[in-house]
């Protein structure tokens, strides 16, 4: 609050200029300087000095008015900050694609919820191309997926790391062959299947087997592209999808193959439909990171959520 406007209101509450002075801790010859400066910006008596007690003018109820009216937003921006700052108020907004906005965002979001009931959170669910959109536009605080963004644009954290694998219907005959490459659920779930004690599969084993692929703008249709280009292999694509648990739930149903990531694995129920085998490439493991625009502000519900998050060093696959 301005100053002047503080000696102002402390004599109006006061009732006089000697009773302001000593609750200011100024002497009163002071105080009566810094209110004439303030008449004299208004360019009206405020006081009416011939009145005992002292009594407003009809610009110094005015002021009053004003001045009560500035104290009281001051007041309203001065408890935001302190409920910022304590994370009793303010928002979280943080996207991810299906498989990250359905699997993985909502237990991060409902634990901090849970410490900071005050914070009101957003979850986006949209394509790893809109969203980066949305986060290059400020719609966004936060996105997490396993798509690489411009290291010029945008800092991240790595949030953990994550593996493709082949799901494959258990109806189909080929499996017969492939005993000793099958990878247990258990495995996928601990992490063991990264060892090396567990072949690796060429997808070309799987030769004129329908497969489902992942559209090519998304970076799981990239490395599986990839992938099958490193083993000199060109698949049959039955489908080209934009989300991985659709192209899972096709698999299941015994349709096709699909490259599905463990981060994927460990919640699906439906394991019973599908045999897991670690494809070979150099493609297959990739990072799950939380990203953010460089130079933007970052909110106290920003900050907090990025430093527990990186406290709790939480990562499906294993940390880097």
């Amino acid at each position: 609050m301005f100053q002047g406007m503080r000696y102002v209101y402390a004599v109006y509450k006061a009732g006089s200029f000697s009773k302001a002075a000593e609750l200011l801790y100024i002497s009163q010859p002071s105080l009566s300087a810094n209110i004439k400066r303030e008449e004299a910006a208004v360019g009206h008596p405020i006081f009416d000095r011939s009145m005992k007690p002292l009594r407003l003018t009809e610009w110094g109820r005015e002021y009053i008015r004003a001045a009560e009216q500035i104290m009281a937003v001051q007041q309203q921006f001065d408890t935001f900050l302190q409920d910022t700052e304590s994370l009793s108020t303010g928002s979280l907004s943080i996207g991810g694609t299906s498989l990250f906005a359905s699997w993985v965002l909502p237990e991060l979001l409902a634990a901090f919820s849970r410490r900071h009931p005050g914070i009101g959170i957003e979850l986006v669910e949209e394509s790893s191309r809109e969203l980066e959109k949305r986060l290059l536009n400020g719609e966004v605080d936060f996105v997490l997926d396993n798509a690489s963004l411009d290291p010029e644009i945008y800092e991240s954290f790595v949030y953990g790391d994550e593996t493709l694998l082949l799901a494959v219907p258990s109806g189909f005959p080929v499996n017969g062959n492939l005993e000793e490459y099958r990878i247990p659920v258990s495995c996928i779930a601990d992490g063991s299947f990264l060892e090396e004690s567990y072949k690796t599969v060429s997808p070309a084993v799987f030769k004129d087997l329908p497969f489902i692929f992942m559209k090519p703008e998304t970076d799981t249709g990239q490395r599986a592209i990839e992938i099958c280009r490193e083993n000199h292999y060109s698949p049959k694509i039955l489908f080209s999808l934009d989300q991985q648990m659709t192209c899972c739930n096709i698999a299941s149903s015994g349709m096709g193959i699909a490259f599905i990531s463990d981060t994927l694995i460990r919640k699906i129920p439906f394991h019973d439909s599908l045999v897991y085998y670690k494809p070979a490439g150099q493609n297959i493991r990739r990072r799950i990171s939380l990203y953010w625009k460089k130079q933007r502000y970052q909110s106290s519900a920003m900050r907090t959520f990025l430093e527990e998050l990186k406290t709790a060093q939480t990562g499906y696959g294993g940390k880097p």
